[in-house]
């Protein structure tokens, strides 16, 4: 399968937001109009797309899977458009991926970003289609009014270009409820990231959102972990220590897992209680992990701020330096 990698975005071009998981009923109307002006600063224009409204959404994203699919459909075909951004997350995307047309999507490949559950749509297409997708903020994610400087920072680099970034750690992080309070925020300063493993590989990225990576396995949504594959992954609050292992432990079995040469993992939230000493005893114990280079608290995840991440990109690790190439 041929890789196609979308083309950096110009000033002047247009942006469509989607909602195939959760709506915009979720999204206040201050977060809404802080990310439309940072895409209107940065020289684009914001649309939306017919079903992504107040009045077809509602919390658990329930409208149906014809108007979801519609919608992205529409954004890939539109010539003007040129980058898709989703909305928000949710639980549902990985319904969508049956009824998507890869063709439509292969032959008018645009920069899609989203992270999440919208996890399965970014890998869904990248192995359907060869389009390298981004792991990055959604469009409410834009919408952070304190704090948000990293994001936009590494989101620029793979939206315009150079499309090749030698990541730094984030000097620090929050994980509060952010979209309630813009004002009252609590940030904590970055430890840097986790060496678990030392060591250095170059390969392929995949993953994204473990739980919902996962969703995909034994389907031809998943994209293959072909010779020289880093693989990314990171969990809600909801994901413990157990339930990470286990998830983890359903990768292993993969038969193509013996082409995994390096592991990046995003930052737990506070809520997950996940300390290192954990995470390390987990990994330390995993013969399959023996000689690969892992590392660990990453900015990517359901913590903020969030680095943009290439699927189907290229990543570099040596030791505790990360370098992303889409």
């Amino acid at each position: 399968m041929q890789k196609i990698i979308p083309a950096p975005l110009q000033k002047g071009d247009e942006i469509r937001v989607i909602a195939p998981a959760r709506g915009l009923k979720i999204i206040g109307q201050d977060t809404r109009q802080i990310a439309k002006q940072r895409f209107e600063d940065m020289g684009l224009t914001v649309s939306f797309a017919t079903n992504t409204t107040d009045e077809n959404w509602d919390l658990t994203g329930s409208t149906s899977i014809e108007k979801r699919v519609s919608d992205i459909h529409e954004a890939f075909s539109d010539k003007k458009v040129k980058a898709i951004f989703t909305i928000i997350g949710g639980a549902n995307s990985n319904q969508l991926l049956p009824y998507l047309d890869y063709n439509l999507i292969k032959n008018n490949p645009k920069f899609f970003c989203g992270f999440s559950d919208i996890t399965a749509l970014l890998n869904g297409i990248y192995a359907q289609t060869g389009l390298v997708t981004f792991s990055g903020p959604h469009y409410s994610s834009i919408g952070m009014l304190k704090g948000c400087e990293y994001t936009l920072d590494n989101l620029k680099t793979m939206l315009f270009g150079p499309r090749q970034n030698i990541v730094q750690p984030s000097s620090e992080w929050s994980d509060d409820l952010w979209f309630l309070d813009q004002e009252k925020r609590t940030f904590i300063k970055n430890e840097g990231y986790w060496l678990i493993h030392k060591g250095e590989a170059q390969g392929e990225i995949i993953g994204g959102n473990l739980g919902t990576f996962n969703l995909l396995l034994g389907s031809p949504y998943r994209p293959a972990f072909n010779t020289d594959t880093i693989l990314f992954m990171e969990d809600t609050e909801g994901c413990n220590i157990l339930d990470f292992e286990r998830n983890l432990q359903a990768l292993l079995y993969q038969p193509d897992f013996n082409h995994v040469k390096g592991i990046v993992i995003g930052r737990f939230q506070k809520g997950s209680q996940v300390t290192r000493e954990q995470l390390e005893f987990i990994l330390n114990n995993k013969r399959e992990l023996a000689n690969i280079p892992i590392l660990a608290n990453v900015d990517f995840g359901h913590s903020t701020p969030l680095l943009t991440i290439p699927i189907g990109g290229t990543a570099m690790l040596q030791n505790n330096k990360l370098t992303l190439k889409a």
